[in-house]
């Protein structure tokens, strides 16, 4: 296991990488380069400045996030192909860089979606991030977008570029023609265009899960259920097409049996990396994220960190969005202060079973 957090970047994050640092058993970082489009290629030099850097401070970087997908390839339009070719490049220049895995999503439209970045949390006064399918169903998609712009604190949110979301009108319209069997179809045309890359580079491929886990304003969603990621897993039969089991995404939906998925895919060899979060549940399609702690929320993390501990222990592990405590202020989701707590949390249970395990031999 290597325990990393996400970091976006020097003057784009409010968390310096020496704290990181300082973080017990932080390995490294799992990364972005968010002044790219979808479509664009990463530079190969600003990816040797970027990961130099990092490395300067005693931190790994073999985990990059958001790589997006450009809209034309899930739509399956014709210019997908030239997108699809500058992925190819982005791939091969993270992998000259020493990049292992590539965090993805092949979610249209939106990369995640909540209706309050800073719900406050009455019990302690903390505030995190809130979804109610009720307040969703009184916005229309742009409205939800300027809400969430004017919510943001001024910082960047990842699935929510400007320049993503200056197409959505048109973008709206067109997915009215794709259901979620052409979705399947467009994704497998883009694995079988980059997987040969993939294995021939050493790079793995990880689909981030919906989030949250059902379809939203009508849009087609096609990865927030076991059942859909073995279909995803099968579309390529590679150990490079694989996945990030983030749980809270897919714990977003009670139905959805975290340790028992991450079981299920870890023993086929095909969780790259993990999201650990935890979330707690209000109502039907309601909930809010919560510390790491088991009891504040309803996902078991204890039995989370043993199927990744028993099933694919050498995984990439960062702990997911935090709360905002200590009146910290920072991107949303994405502060120092809670996410630390969490990594601690999460080693301490790593120790246990580690220990255990040992004890038991």
């Amino acid at each position: 296991m290597k325990m990393t957090f996400r970091w976006y970047g020097e003057g784009n994050d409010s968390v310096p990488l020496k704290y990181i640092r300082q973080i017990p058993n932080c390995s490294g970082i799992m990364g972005v380069l968010d002044q790219y489009a979808a479509g664009e290629v990463w530079p190969l030099e600003v990816i040797q400045d970027y990961v130099k850097h990092v490395n300067s401070f005693g931190l790994e970087v073999e985990v990059i996030e958001s790589v997006n997908v450009h809209e034309d390839i899930k739509l399956g339009l014709p210019t997908r192909d030239k997108y699809i070719e500058n992925y190819i490049q982005t791939i091969k220049n993270l992998a000259q860089c020493g990049i292992k895995v590539i965090v993805y999503n092949f979610m249209p439209v939106f990369d995640w979606l909540r209706t309050d970045l800073n719900r406050e949390i009455e019990e302690d006064g903390s505030t995190s991030l809130y979804y109610d399918q009720k307040e969703l169903e009184g916005m229309t998609p742009q409205m939800l977008v300027q809400k969430t712009a004017e919510t943001s604190g001024g910082f960047t949110l990842p699935g929510w570029e400007p320049e993503r979301l200056a197409e959505l009108d048109r973008v709206l319209k067109l997915y009215e023609s794709v259901d979620e069997e052409k979705l399947l179809e467009n994704y497998k045309y883009f694995l079988e265009a980059i997987i040969p890359t993939c294995e021939e580079v050493g790079v793995r491929m990880a689909v981030h899960p919906d989030d949250p886990a059902w379809p939203v304003f009508g849009i087609p969603r096609i990865a927030h259920s076991k059942e859909q990621f073995d279909r995803i897993v099968k579309l390529v039969d590679s150990p490079a097409n694989a996945l990030c089991l983030c749980t809270g995404s897919l714990g977003s939906s009670p139905d959805n049996d975290i340790p028992a998925a991450i079981r299920h895919f870890g023993e086929m060899d095909r969780i790259a990396c993990t999201h650990v979060r935890n979330v707690k549940y209000l109502g039907e399609k309601r909930f809010r994220e919560a510390s790491h702690l088991s009891a504040d929320g309803d996902l078991d993390m204890f039995e989370i960190m043993r199927a990744i501990y028993e099933t694919c222990p050498d995984v990439y592990i960062r702990p997911d969005h935090g709360r905002m405590i200590w009146d910290e202020q920072a991107r949303a989701g994405y502060g120092l202060y809670d996410r630390a707590l969490g990594i601690a949390y999460l080693n301490g249970i790593w120790e246990a079973l580690e220990k255990t395990d040992k004890k038991n031999k």
